[in-house]
């Protein structure tokens, strides 16, 4: 039923996401065709593109929507955002381009992401968000900002002290999904959403749409342990791409 669902087309694409990433792509490939011997095909560029393409596939693709159905799938969706998009879309940009130092914005931008990220996923913060889309849309649009900032020293400076620090600083909201599991699990939240997107009949659960039950104390740990996993990718790739750069 819920594959039905999907074919019938309550799942769209979001195309005017699409549209602006499309002119952002062109104008960065005209940049390095006027002002750099960069060719489209060198890493700088590949890098680039598939960070936009990551942000397009996560936010504004129906997997944006599918990814509600459970914690672990959001929490991917999530880490994919700040972890991954970040750091590759800022390797993608080629250094004459980059004329600033955000060292010191990076700090407050770190510490920020982290609290309002714990804040992000506490039961009653997200109830709120879900309640008036515009402010989610705004909470999630300045987590992304500042995750931009908050991959700077790290990306551009290859700061190994601050990518401990990061890590250090992410754990509690990790730990928050695995210790809520552990004590019972909560009901997920993401799932009324999820059910305003689908315009599903008011008698009708979105959780009986799914192919199979899950777990809410399973889902809840594994959500936390994707979460910190995929942070740890992020930084393992960055550094193995650096070298190459």
């Amino acid at each position: 039923m819920f594959n039905s669902i999907l074919l019938e087309g309550q799942l769209e694409w979001n195309f005017s996401l699409l549209f602006i990433l499309a002119i952002i792509a062109i104008l960065y490939a005209l940049s390095l065709k006027h002002f750099t011997n960069i060719k489209i095909y060198d890493v700088r560029p590949v890098l680039f593109f598939i960070s936009i393409s990551l942000f397009f596939l996560v936010i504004g693709s129906p997997l944006s929507v599918i990814s509600h159905l459970s914690f672990s799938f959001h929490m991917m969706q999530m880490s994919i955002l700040y972890f991954i998009v970040p750091p590759l879309l800022l390797l993608g940009i080629p250094e004459k381009f980059i004329k600033y130092n955000f060292q010191s914005l990076a700090s407050f931008a770190l510490v920020s992401f982290a609290v309002l990220f714990f804040l992000y996923h506490m039961p009653f913060v997200l109830q709120t968000l879900y309640q008036f889309s515009f402010l989610h849309r705004g909470y999630t649009s300045l987590l992304f900002v500042l995750a931009v900032f908050m991959w700077w020293p790290i990306v551009m400076r290859r700061n190994k002290r601050f990518a401990l620090l990061s890590g250090l600083l992410l754990t509690p909201a990790c730990l928050l999904f695995i210790i809520n599991g552990i004590m019972g699990g909560i009901s997920n939240p993401f799932l009324q959403g999820l059910s305003l997107n689908l315009c599903l009949p008011e008698h009708m659960n979105v959780a009986d749409l799914l192919p199979i039950s899950i777990n809410p104390r399973f889902d809840q740990i594994a959500g936390g342990i994707v979460m910190m996993g995929l942070h740890k990718f992020g930084l393992m790739l960055i550094s193995n791409i650096s070298h190459h750069l």
